[in-house]
């Protein structure tokens, strides 16, 4: 597409990560003439990040329940069309080596760069044209189209793809490019946020669990009330300034701020029995024998208040104080005071408001020919490999759509 200054060609994506690399290179496969533009220069940087270096590039369980969104069941149509079987096969057919690691989360054996390399290969054999790095400046609507002042030229075409993805991570690139094109266009934004996001504490009351930074259990994890009540039962993980690890990214996409946390530090387990049959059975102090059920140094810290509780031996503790701290253990209720934000989430919840989208096509309902797809629509998935398959397939249910 040499020579495009003031020329046409059928559709423009700007964003070339996930969802952008993937909808040009069907796109250009099916014969039409496709240019995408990126305005970093090491594109796909979230892949590359993504999974400790392995992406984990989907999830076979995946479900339109997996997903938040205010409107649910706008994603089911593009997840029907396109399953994680689908880019399963498109992965082996240029033989990269995967595994499943947990809960039908699928990584690369080597490196996200294979993925990469697959998605610049397809953009290849699609004939797509890439400009990088290169900043739109300015898009225009008008009867012939779309036109777009870039770095290096004004382009014109009669389909716009915006794939630009949300504000997470800011430091590869993110931008809120997305939105201010859905609103110049008059679609309305769901308000965004950060989620899959470690949660953060009032320093003043976390200080007594700053210093189990870095220990880790199996949790059961809870925001919500009534209809709104969300669990998870996942790894949590202490850190300096609050808790992260997966449960906690995950409810972090539903907890509300000045709402409390729920966590069960036993799940599965009957703590109240569990102590009970240890006074009548054990000799020993109740700290070594919480270190039992819970990492030690929780135990420690949890029982640090009470001090003549922790060093009194099993049977001359009384039975009200046990059934005390079990039902503690399996409630531990503690208000977020925030989040690490954008910076350190691993998306953006809300976007574009889906309602004003084609569950089928992903093109605006408010100007022909304008598309949103990937993270910067309000669709949000779990952590596991969840938002990558919603951008694959958000991406192919708009390529099939745009016209040539």
């Amino acid at each position: 597409m040499a020579g495009l200054d003031r020329a046409r060609c059928d559709a423009i994506v700007v964003g070339a990560g996930a969802a952008g690399l993937h909808c040009a290179a069907i796109a250009g496969q099916r014969g039409l003439k496709v240019l995408l533009i990126d305005h970093t220069e090491k594109i796909a940087e979230k892949i590359r990040i993504s999974g400790g270096g392995r992406c984990n590039f989907t999830n076979i369980g995946t479900a339109p329940a997996n997903f938040l969104s205010a409107n649910p069941a706008f994603c089911r149509s593009a997840l029907a069309r396109y399953t994680p079987q689908d880019f399963i096969a498109l992965v082996q057919r240029h033989g990269i080596a995967w595994h499943e690691k947990h809960k039908g989360q699928l990584f690369c054996d080597d490196s996200a760069e294979d993925i990469i390399a697959m998605l610049l290969r397809e953009c290849d054999i699609g004939g797509v044209t890439r400009w990088q790095p290169c900043v739109v400046h300015a898009v225009r609507h008008g009867g012939a189209g779309f036109e777009l002042d870039t770095d290096r030229a004004t382009v014109h075409s009669s389909q716009l793809v915006i794939a630009t993805g949300g504000l997470s991570i800011p430091k590869v690139g993110a931008t809120d490019f997305g939105y201010r094109i859905a609103r110049q266009f008059g679609h309305a934004i769901e308000p965004t946020r950060a989620a899959l996001v470690p949660l953060t504490f009032d320093p003043v009351s976390w200080a007594p669990f700053a210093a189990l930074s870095g220990a880790s259990l199996e949790v059961r994890i809870e925001s919500g009330t009534g209809k709104t009540r969300t669990a998870f039962l996942e790894d949590l993980l202490f850190t300096h300034r609050g808790l992260s690890g997966p449960a906690v990214l995950q409810i972090s996409s539903y907890w509300q701020p000045g709402t409390p946390l729920a966590i069960d530090l036993a799940p599965g387990r009957d703590l109240q029995a569990d102590l009970l049959a240890a006074k009548r059975d054990s000799r020993r102090r109740l700290d070594n024998e919480l270190a039992e059920t819970i990492p030690r140094r929780l135990a420690e810290t949890w029982l640090a208040a009470h001090p003549d509780l922790a060093a009194r031996p099993m049977p001359e503790q009384r039975d009200r104080d046990l059934i005390a701290l079990a039902e503690r253990l399996h409630r531990w209720e503690l208000k977020p005071q925030g989040s690490e934000g954008y910076r350190k989430a691993e998306v953006t919840a809300g976007g574009v408001d889906t309602r004003e989208l084609s569950s089928q096509t992903l093109e605006s309902r408010r100007v022909p020919g304008l598309h949103f797809i990937g993270e910067v629509v309000d669709v949000t998935g779990w952590l596991g490999g969840y938002n990558f398959q919603w951008a694959w397939a958000s991406a192919v249910a708009c390529a099939r759509a745009l016209r040539g």
